[in-house]
């Protein structure tokens, strides 16, 4: 049986959600998530280890939403128009 052992970080930090002394890493978080999924997918963890993964991936996604909704506010904000926000399809002109 293969048991889980994440990807060790890239660079210093201690993993993508570490805000220590390190910003939040997205793309490092996504490949997380990818390599979580992946493992449990192959039905190969056990119980306990499954359970860590399933935890660990829970506190990425989180984090992961957290910085997508950030990214979102200050979209809204670049695009304010007359102090009311206009929400536009991705592609679509600028006026």
């Amino acid at each position: 049986m293969l048991a889980f052992v994440p990807t060790p970080p890239r660079g210093n930090k201690e993993t993508a959600m570490s805000r220590k002394n390190a910003k939040f890493d997205f793309e490092e978080a996504l490949q997380t998530l990818e390599e979580l999924v992946t493992a449990m997918e192959e039905g190969e963890l056990s119980l306990e280890e499954s359970l860590k993964a399933f935890e660990q991936g829970i506190r990425l996604t989180r984090e992961c939403q957290s910085a997508l909704e950030k990214a979102e506010q200050k979209v809204q904000l670049l695009i304010k128009d007359e102090g009311e926000p206009k929400a536009r399809d991705y592609g679509d002109e600028v006026e």
